[in-house]
């Protein structure tokens, strides 16, 4: 991307003059302390820049992650199988003071400030001059992330206080007259649902293409499903009320029809320009895929996103990149084979551990980059990653890393959505939008609530739409590699499962083990595995494997793989021994990453909250299950 969006008034009628007038980056600051209410709101072009605001202010990063978030800043991949760090939530130590996105802090920057602001604007908009069909549209915008905020935190916590107007800010009776105590569950999810039934009913289908990256109908809609498909999972429905999955169910059925009423589909095909392809054609999406987006630019800016450094993050230390984010076996060994089937399971390709990347899902070489694998970077589309360790001495006692500059924890490293055509010298200036919402998530969230509900027809035909725009092979039953006959729950776990595979990285999978309260029957007792791939010694003590065998300085690795990886690995990488599903193998060893078994904690499904939130707010209680109580009773978040 590179603007990220303009200030042309999103669809509210100004005029060509205006819009050529208008500076760019929608993500423009909080206004002027100059700027009164009646100046703010007494024209659009002034209006929009608070919009802008609240955009920039509520926009979430890569893999979904909001400002000042816990979890997030922990990193929702390392949360589950996806990646590894010792983090409070695994090792089981979280505690009441540790989950503070509730807001503590006098600043403008926590959840219920943001909140502050949006209602705000919502408020200032009733007298404003500027014509209803504008306001509508204003509001529209500002109601969407009140419930995006609010949403962030019944997640989190169950029910919260709602505040829907501005509340006075000064003095201490001030603040005893502002405490709230928590609304329940079911009211905040209410609250959360009326605020996208606004925006839904006044936003445009699409947006010109100056405004490209404004909420519309569709994604409010999308929204929503990914809403109430929450609100009817085990976390939050423990009564199985099944008219909760018939609202998630029309609610994803609506934004599909809305959604391809625009343009928007799932992208021809899966793979990197499923997230480097941007911006508009007209009021639809270069990108069908592409239902919700953060855009970011490929400069640093004083105004809004800048760049988002996913690309400098994910690529090898050895390019110049951060070796960020890499992907655990555990992850890696769930991707289908190449018909749909489990490895182990197919009668068409049996699996080799040995080979693990052979004939599989071909989302796999979309997701992971491994050793051996080619993975263009930097325009270079013969560059090949090697991870392997090698013995570093004539007694095999020493081991060292191929990698020249720093190593991956795993033996593995996440490629998806890693622009493979920035150069060295720009990866500090990544520009790739991050999508929060993709089509095949809406899919996805419909399938799910159409198993629940009783439409397993539904619910095939949209996993079948996702695993062959993947690539996996439709089989003699057409069916994608997908088991048949299954319904309501089972049904739901495959959904779960494609869920686990095509939204991987996304920062989705540990929302889907919460809401289903599966995170301890998933992870719990057990500790994610990296993969050492060991060099086999040949008596000199070298990584004999990296030598050149040119002036241009191609390698002898390299040159052996381009002519057959399988045969490098059968032939160089047969040492140490390691079991995998059962199985014998000869290719390096696998290793623990936890040093512990995970051990997620029953109350981590509804978080306490810091002692500070109940001395800014004396009437918020508890949550149930977490101490101390601070003398108010314990709060229920399943009501």
């Amino acid at each position: 991307m590179k603007k990220l969006y303009y200030i042309a008034l999103a669809g509210l009628l100004l005029s060509t003059v205006l819009y050529s007038s208008c500076k760019k980056v929608l993500a423009d600051k909080v206004p002027e302390t100059t700027y009164t209410s009646t100046l703010l709101f007494s024209d659009s072009v002034v209006a929009v820049q608070y919009i802008n605001t609240i955009y920039s202010a509520n926009l979430p990063s890569w893999a979904g992650v909001s400002s000042g978030s816990t979890l997030g800043g922990i990193g929702y991949g390392n949360l589950c199988e996806e990646n590894y760090s010792n983090n409070i939530v695994t090792s089981g130590t979280v505690t009441a003071a540790s989950i503070a996105d509730v807001g503590t802090a006098n600043t403008n920057s926590n959840n219920y400030a943001k909140i502050r602001n949006i209602n705000d604007f919502i408020e200032n908009l009733v007298a404003s001059p500027i014509p209803v069909g504008t306001k509508n549209r204003f509001k529209a915008q500002a109601c969407f992330w009140r419930a995006y905020r609010y949403f962030d935190l019944v997640k989190l916590y169950g029910g919260v206080p709602l505040v829907l107007n501005t509340l006075p800010v000064v003095g201490d009776a001030t603040k005893l007259a502002d405490a709230l105590p928590r609304n329940t569950t079911t009211q905040t999810f209410n609250q959360i649902v009326a605020d996208l039934d606004t925006a839904i009913a006044y936003l445009p289908g699409g947006w010109p293409a100056a405004d490209y990256g404004r909420i519309t109908k569709g994604a409010a809609q999308a929204f929503l499903g990914r809403v109430l498909l929450t609100w009817a999972s085990p976390e939050f429905n423990t009564t199985g009320d099944v008219t909760r999955w018939q609202a998630a169910y029309q609610a994803s059925t609506d934004a599909i029809t809305t959604l391809s009423s625009h343009g928007y589909g799932l992208y021809p095909k899966e793979d990197v320009t499923m997230w480097t392809t941007e911006g508009a054609n007209g009021t639809a999406p270069q990108n069908s895929e592409a239902v919700m987006v953060t855009e970011y630019n490929t400069f640093n800016d004083a105004n809004g996103q800048d760049n988002n450094g996913y690309t400098s993050s994910n690529e090898p230390k050895a390019l110049g990149g951060g070796g960020a984010d890499n992907p655990t076996w555990t992850e890696v060994a769930a991707f289908p084979m190449l018909d749909g089937k489990a490895p182990g399971t197919s009668t068409k390709y049996a699996y080799d551990p040995v080979h693990f990347f052979d004939n599989r899902d071909p989302r796999f070489n979309q997701t992971i980059a491994y050793n051996g694998c080619v993975w263009p970077l930097q325009s270079n589309p013969n560059y090949r990653l090697w991870t392997y360790n090698y013995y570093s001495n004539k007694t095999n006692t020493s081991t060292k890393t191929t990698e020249q500059s720093g190593s991956t924890s795993t033996g593995f490293y996440c490629r998806k959505a890693v622009d493979p055509s920035i150069s060295a010298s720009n990866l500090p200036y990544s520009g790739t939008d991050w999508q929060e919402i993709r089509y095949a998530e809406v899919l996805l969230n419909q399938a799910e609530a159409a198993a629940m509900t009783g439409n397993s027809n539904v619910a095939y035909s949209d996993l079948i739409a996702i695993r062959k725009r993947a690539g996996i092979e439709a089989g003699s039953d057409g069916m994608y590699g997908l088991t048949t006959g299954l319904s309501g729950t089972n049904l739901a776990m495959a959904v779960l499962f494609e869920r686990q595979i095509e939204l991987a990285y996304e920062g989705k999978r540990y929302w889907d083990l919460r809401r289903w309260k599966l995170l301890e029957s998933t992870l719990n007792g057990t500790q994610r595995e990296g993969l050492t791939i060991l060099l086999k010694p040949d008596g000199s003590g070298t990584d004999y494997l990296a030598a050149a065998i040119n002036s241009s300085g191609l390698t002898f690795r390299d040159n052996a793989a381009n002519a057959s990886l399988d045969d490098v690995y059968t032939q160089y990488f047969s040492y140490a021994p390691m079991i995998v599903s059962n199985s014998s193998s000869t290719l390096g060893e696998l290793k623990y990453l936890d040093t512990q078994p995970i051990a997620i904690q029953t109350a981590d499904y509804y978080f306490g909250v810091p002692i500070g939130t109940y001395q800014n707010d004396l009437k918020f209680q508890q949550t149930l299950g977490w101490t101390p109580d601070y003398g108010n009773g314990f709060f229920d978040p399943t009501k």
